[in-house]
């Protein structure tokens, strides 16, 4: 580079270089035109140099480029598993500290019931009575032998139906009841509020209501056939109010159960002797109960919740099935039921990590056989039709996140390729996901058919919005959805056929297409007719006749070559000629989008699309004096009712299956005009 081309350079990288003053200082140096052109060619060729510089350096650097993205390709598959260890982890720790505090709790909730048990008793009554005193109409409560407060507050109660705030309330939560009070508008003395409800602990149940803001922080109520829902001041609060009366349920389910084994007879009965011979005595083993003090038993619940933590899955439900035999054939105790509510709660838990596993918020990738390890799990756990609903929706997540991630090409036919190929793909290795998982549950089937139809409605969502709403040409919608009809027909291997769904989907768009399309044709039709000369074409050289030739062969029309003359002639008008072309050309785009419930609408636009043509022959030949152009207009006339509609109605009934008798009625028509010219009877 030249000294002055280097000074130029060092003045264009300066960073105190401003644009605008180097301008009006050049342009105040300058003696004319000439050389701001000569400066204006060094910038161009600094610019130039610039830009080949960078070009080198690409290709130099592209294959760091490439080991570059190699690498964080690879870190982001490292950070990813990562990720998923720390969520193990964290959800491991969580659940050892629930268990250590939950431990905590029980032994110094039992060490102070060891050291104060009738203070705490009648403390907790006390209270009671206190706060009763203050409710109107809820004397009678305090009746109850034993009856204690456990928990109470403030909360706010909604309409079921429409949501909508009803009124403040206070509950009372008892060791055996829920109680309900109203807030009084005019305070009498010390009473605030009025009696309203009061509910068995074993009446109703408490579901947890999911936060949509602004209604949050609620739960619901479930008397049969009523519910209520109630909100509470927080969160903290509202976790409070659902582990507490979940601890006083089950607290008094325990007490009634110990209850009823105290009230056992323990004074000797004397055994009843029967008198039916088919009576069996009753084994020794029945009597005795069974033995639960087996050490695997005894760790049972404690290896649960290790497996759960661990995600051992697999080894959670082995030992469920294990404890499932052991206690199949053995009589009920008191034991056995106690034991079997303690490991409900924990295929609760192991239920909800599963269906956790396979929702839609998980990550999506690995495909169908990711989600196999836990719809097993669920269906040995007897949940079927839950492990069916949630890998459903699971794949239904994925498919559509697929389709949404797919860019839009230019191209509409690659887009639909692409399409095509991910979601058939998809929905052909969900199928057989599902016939391997689901292969006992036959019940499941039907549910997977509903699923297909939703999904196949969501591809063509896609489909139609790039293909049709975007007005592309009735050859590329006929091509796009070849390739949709011959993607489908592969989900067959598999005696999945959703080729009626398909069609039935698409009908009301390529209906449309085609009336665009016949409009389109028609249009132009006119429009050449409206300057018609009648002449025969010249097409200048042998290679335009070659090329038209072949154009008419590729049509289906063979005889072409009877129609030329000498040199580069052809015996036929452009108008003739072009609507030919077009309208071989719309029948061959209608049936490759031809299913039977089209057969009328492709018939009809083919019928009225010839009628445009037939009705301009017959009106030249009318209004025509010339004897030769009228010689001319009837060779035209035969060549649109010997050559072209016998190829018209030979193509169409090869590509339906059937012969169409309105296309031969129509031929039949226009015999008038070929072989009596001067007959003036209308075709139509």
């Amino acid at each position: 580079m030249t000294e002055t081309g280097n000074r130029l350079r060092k003045l264009l990288e300066s960073p105190n270089f401003e644009p605008q003053n180097y301008v009006k200082q050049l342009s105040q140096q300058s003696d004319g035109d000439r050389d701001l052109q000569e400066h204006r060619q060094k910038i161009q060729n600094l610019a130039d140099e610039t830009a080949q510089n960078l070009k080198k350096n690409v290709y130099k650097n592209y294959r760091q480029f490439i080991e570059t993205a190699k690498e964080i390709s690879y870190l982001e598959s490292e950070m990813y598993q990562l990720s998923h260890i720390l969520t193990e982890q964290k959800s491991i720790m969580e659940s050892i500290t629930q268990a250590l505090l939950s431990t905590d709790k029980d032994e110094t909730s039992k060490e102070m019931q060891a050291a104060f048990p009738k203070e705490t008793e009648e403390l907790k009554q006390r209270t009671l009575t206190s706060l009763l005193e203050k409710v109107e109409g809820a004397k009678t409560i305090m009746d109850t032998p034993g009856r204690h407060l456990v928990y109470n507050g403030d909360l706010l109660e909604y309409d079921v139906d429409n949501m909508s705030p009803i009124q403040k309330v206070h509950a009372f939560l008892m060791n055996d009841c829920l109680l309900i009070a109203t807030w009084l508008p005019n305070r009498r003395g010390t009473v605030k509020y009025k009696y309203n409800a009061l509910y068995d602990l074993e009446s109703f149940a408490v579901v947890n209501v999911k936060d949509n803001p602004p209604m949050k922080d609620m739960f619901k109520i479930l008397m049969f056939p009523d519910s209520r829902i109630f909100q509470a001041e927080n969160s903290k609060v509202k976790k409070e109010w659902l582990e507490i009366l979940d601890e006083t349920k089950k607290s008094k389910v325990t007490k009634e159960l110990h209850k009823k084994e105290e009230e056992v007879p323990t004074s000797p009965v004397r055994a009843e002797v029967s008198t039916n011979p088919f009576d069996e005595d009753e084994p020794v083993d029945a009597q005795e109960g069974v033995d639960l003090s087996l050490e695997w038993i005894q760790e049972l619940p404690e290896d649960l919740d290790v497996c759960i933590a661990q995600r051992d899955f697999e080894g959670a439900v082995d030992l469920l099935d294990k404890l499932n035999g052991y206690l199949k054939d053995q009589p009920v105790t008191q034991k056995v039921k106690e034991l079997r509510l303690t490991v409900e709660e924990r295929v609760r838990q192991l239920t909800e990590v599963l269906v956790f596993e396979l929702s839609p918020d998980r990550s999506l990738r690995g495909g169908p056989k990711a989600t196999r390890r836990a719809v097993s799990q669920l269906i040995r756990l007897g949940q079927s039709t839950k492990a069916c609903e949630l890998f459903l929706k699971n794949r239904a997540a994925a498919v559509q996140t697929a389709i949404r991630q797919l860019r839009i090409e230019g191209a509409t036919l690659l887009y639909i390729h692409k399409l095509c190929n991910i979601f058939f793909t998809s929905l052909l290795e969900t199928a057989k996901e599902f016939e391997m998982d689901f292969s006992g549950n036959t019940g499941c089937y039907s549910a997977f058919v509903v699923w297909s139809k939703s999904a196949m409605r969501m591809f063509v969502d896609a489909f139609s919005k790039q293909v049709f709403d975007s007005k592309e040409s009735l050859s590329t919608a006929a091509d796009c959805v070849k390739v949709a009809k011959e993607h489908c027909q592969q989900l067959t291997e598999i005696g999945l056929d959703l080729t009626f769904t398909l069609q039935s989907l698409l009908v009301k768009d390529i209906k449309a297409a085609l009336q665009s399309y016949n409009d389109i044709i028609i249009e132009a039709t006119k429009h050449r007719n409206s300057e018609e000369m009648w002449r025969k074409m010249n097409l200048m050289t042998p290679e335009a006749l070659a090329k038209l030739k072949d154009e008419m062969c590729s049509c289906g029309i063979g005889s072409f070559e009877q129609y030329t003359g000498d040199d580069c002639w052809v015996n036929l008008s452009y108008t003739i000629v072009a609507f030919t072309k077009q309208m071989m050309s719309f029948l061959e785009e209608g049936l490759k989008l031809y299913f039977p419930e089209l057969h009328m609408v492709l018939l009809e636009s083919l019928r009225e699309i010839i009628l445009v043509a037939v009705q301009h022959v017959d009106y030249s030949l009318r209004c025509e004096q010339d004897p030769e152009k009228k010689a001319f207009i009837l060779q035209n006339a035969s060549f649109l009712h010997d050559t072209v509609l016998p190829v018209v109605e030979r193509r169409f009934e090869e590509g339906v299956g059937k012969p169409a008798k309105q296309l031969q009625d129509l031929r039949k028509s226009t015999r008038s005009v070929r072989i009596n010219p001067e007959s003036t009877t209308s075709m139509v």
